[in-house]
């Protein structure tokens, strides 16, 4: 047996253990990290040499799930596990996100982490152990790191904070917060939540940050146990000379191009300005070197002037938001869509409606296995003027998705009350900064315009933050895409004028004090309610009906018992019923019936044959039927689909019967009335009765019904003498 070496500590009422040297023993490190009875294996590879050509830091985080983590078998074809799902994607980039402000921006050697969930209770969330065993992998390997780092799960049940609540309270909690932070300062926070204060939010970070202390002081002890030396930081030597140069070369030029609001002239102005300093200093100058100064040059300009003199790259006020506009209906036969422009943003957002049967299957680790609400995100080449290959969304695009689809959940009505699938597709038609929240704002608008009857409408903003180091910071609004990439935060909010329903915060230093985080917060509801007024102009409540090219979904109840009847055996009585009327019906355990169509006329031919199925004879009803057999003694009708009951001879009509097939034949339709249902459970039915309920009609319509009388001899003797003969009357 091969022994590692444990370090444990309680975490709300649970033992969190990290275990070293037991598995993975080529990888550079490589521990197990345990929660309840869900375990992780978290690995880290380095790469030897460093990656040439590259200006960037080479991390990547990959999240493998196992489903035999949850004792599942995968579905599909192959039953085996294939490219990574929405949910592993999405957590992926969690334990990246706290991860790689704390690295050395200058490290060029490549780096893998990778986490395999091995274990899942489905009550402990493995998301946050990919933040837990990234961090500590790191921190016992040679690569300088400014860690540990921790993450913990917050929720907000019974207006108390609840640490790691398990996977069913979650369905109770009005907040969903991942905090990440290190010893000093919050260095990630991601959150769902179901329009929850600015105060609330603020005071569960906190709480959250208090509570990754142990699990970092756990972290600290296993590096002094079981960690490398610390290789030394690369240095990249200050060009001086080459800063003094570039700085003459520019003039005033660069202030000029830095007050161009038009995202496009500003950039063809910049490449200019590079395009020319390369030409002029290559002689003295590496070519290589010239360009990585003058972008450090520019992103020093622009943090100076915000922070310096409260100027803006677009000339805006550091809390001003760009002029928006909403359009609605857009596109002429979708069930919805909304045009939302913010700046040089803009993002126009479809919805369509779809019957339950339509649900998203998940196939992962968690307790859900259906999706009734989707939002996908789409970023195109053309929205930043760029030739790229088109290729299937990747984690950017997965994440921003996400991110709306959490925003917008808390305000959609109860699958009860607007019994639809819906999806939205938000394509970015233009980009320049904080397209998921204008895809927030344009979901919400298309929504609303596809008579979806939401709770209120819902807005997204992205705020920013520059520091100095000193003390000093200053918080922008709506932030372009270049004040996101010179920038220290990109700090999203999403929400309603009741609270907030999403956030997520990224940085790109070592951490951020709740002191800029409340700040950000309150400049941000602000901004919210501002764009929320701009929508409320263009539509304030939903539309009141669903779009006319929308299926009608048409809600019904049956008997739990009936539900094997309207299927038929293998399906064949539903089959029969979607065939002739082109519905679509879903049945659910409870005996909910949805009927779902554009056509009113075959939704209600569907409802009432299903009526007709579920419905019970009833003694004294009347129903029409078609006779399905006769015998000697009477016809057997079919009073209701797989009900039938028996007319007696004497009951078939009102005069005496002599034979059956004087009056019916199979496959006739009559209407008859119940007269008797037995303890057995056999029907009688009467058609003479349904003649004697009704009034008798002028004319004898009834007696035209019956059968010719038999035609006797005119001469035929009268008893006691001859026949008597009429007188005759012709004159």
């Amino acid at each position: 047996m091969i022994n590692g070496q444990i370090f444990q500590c309680e975490v709300a009422g649970r033992t969190l253990s990290i275990e070293t040297g037991k598995l993975a023993r080529q990888a550079d490190g490589a521990i197990t990290v345990r929660y309840g009875d869900t375990v992780a294996l978290v690995t880290i590879c380095i790469s030897d040499e460093p990656r040439e050509g590259t200006d960037f830091l080479p991390l990547t985080v990959d999240y493998e799930e196992r489903l035999y983590a949850a004792g599942k078998i995968p579905g599909g074809f192959i039953r085996r596990e294939g490219r990574p799902s929405q949910e592993a994607i999405l957590a992926c980039r969690l334990a990246d996100r706290p991860l790689r402000p704390l690295l050395p921006k200058d490290w060029r050697r490549d780096i893998q982490i990778i986490v395999t969930v091995l274990s899942a209770d489905q009550e402990n969330d493995p998301d946050i152990l990919a933040v837990i065993g990234g961090s500590a992998v790191l921190s016992m390997s040679e690569v300088p790191f400014a860690g540990p780092v921790s993450a913990v799960n917050v929720g907000y049940i019974d207006n108390e904070m609840v640490l790691n609540p398990t996977l069913t309270q979650l369905d109770d909690s009005r907040l969903d917060l991942v905090v990440a932070s290190t010893r000093e300062s919050v260095v990630m926070v991601e959150a769902g939540a179901s329009e929850v204060p600015e105060d609330i939010i603020l005071q569960a970070i906190e709480f959250g940050h208090q509570a990754n202390q142990p699990i970092i002081e756990l972290q600290e002890q296993f590096r002094q146990a079981c960690g490398k030396p610390k290789l030394e930081i690369p240095v990249v030597p200050a060009a001086r000379e080459l800063e003094s140069a570039l700085s003459e070369s520019f003039g005033d030029s660069l202030g000029r191009a830095l007050t161009e609001p038009d995202k496009v002239k500003r950039n063809q102005m910049l490449d200019e300005m590079k395009k020319g300093s390369i030409e002029l200093l290559a002689e003295s100058f590496p070519e290589e070197d010239i360009g990585p100064v003058f972008e450090a040059k520019l992103k020093s300009e622009i943090r100076a002037n915000i922070l310096n003199k409260g100027q803006r790259i677009s000339g805006r006020s550091l809390n001003e938001v760009r002029p928006l506009s909403c359009e609605l209906g857009i596109l002429p036969r979708t069930h919805g869509s909304a045009l939302f422009t913010r700046g040089q943003t803009q993002v126009l957002t479809i919805t369509t409606l779809g019957s339950t049967r339509q649900e998203q299957r998940i196939d992962g680790l968690g307790i859900e296995e259906t999706k009734r609400f989707m939002h996908h995100y789409n970023f195109t080449p053309f929205s930043v003027g760029e030739v790229k290959r088109l290729s299937s969304p990747g984690r950017r695009e997965i994440g921003h998705g996400a991110l709306a689809e959490r925003a917008l959940l808390p305000i959609l009505p109860d699958s009860e009350d607007f019994p639809y699938t819906i999806r939205l597709v938000s394509e970015v038609l233009s980009s320049n900064g904080s397209t998921s929240m204008a895809s927030v704002c344009a979901s919400s608008l298309s929504l609303m315009d596809a008579g979806i009857p939401i709770k209120r409408a819902v807005a997204g903003i992205a705020m920013g933050v520059v520091t100095d180091g000193k003390g000093n910071h200053a918080i922008l609004t709506d932030i372009e895409g270049i004040e996101d990439a010179c920038g220290d935060m990109d700090f999203k909010v999403a929400g309603t004028v009741e609270g907030v329903t999403a956030l997520q915060l990224d940085i790109k230093v070592k951490g951020i004090s709740t002191e800029i985080l409340n700040e950000a917060l309150n400049q941000a509801r602000e901004a919210r309610l501002f764009v929320l007024g701009v929508m409320q102009q263009t539509i304030s409540t939903s539309r009141s009906e669903v779009s006319p090219y929308a299926p009608r979904i048409y809600k019904m109840k049956v008997d739990t018992e009936k539900i094997g009847t309207v299927i038929g055996p293998k399906g064949k009585t539903i089959r029969a019923i979607t065939d002739e009327t082109k519905v679509t019906i879903d049945i659910e355990d409870d005996g909910t019936v949805l009927i779902g169509s554009s056509d009113k006329e075959a939704a209600q031919k569907a409802i009432e044959m299903i009526e007709n199925l579920t419905k019970e004879v009833e003694v004294g009803a009347i129903y029409t039927g078609k006779v399905m057999r006769l015998m000697n003694f009477g016809a057997f009708v079919e009073v209701l689909p797989g009900k039938e009951g028996l007319v007696h001879i004497s009951e078939l009509a009102d005069y005496r019967v002599a034979n059956v097939e004087d009056v019916v034949k199979v496959g006739d339709e009559i209407t008859v009335k119940v007269t008797e249902i037995d303890r057995m459970g056999r029907i009688n039915l009467s058609r003479r009765a349904v003649f004697e309920d009704s009034p008798r009609e002028s004319g004898g319509a009834r007696s035209a019904e019956r059968p010719p009388r038999k035609q006797f001899a005119a001469h035929r003797d009268r008893p006691g003498g001859p026949a008597r003969h009429a007188p005759d009357r012709r004159g």
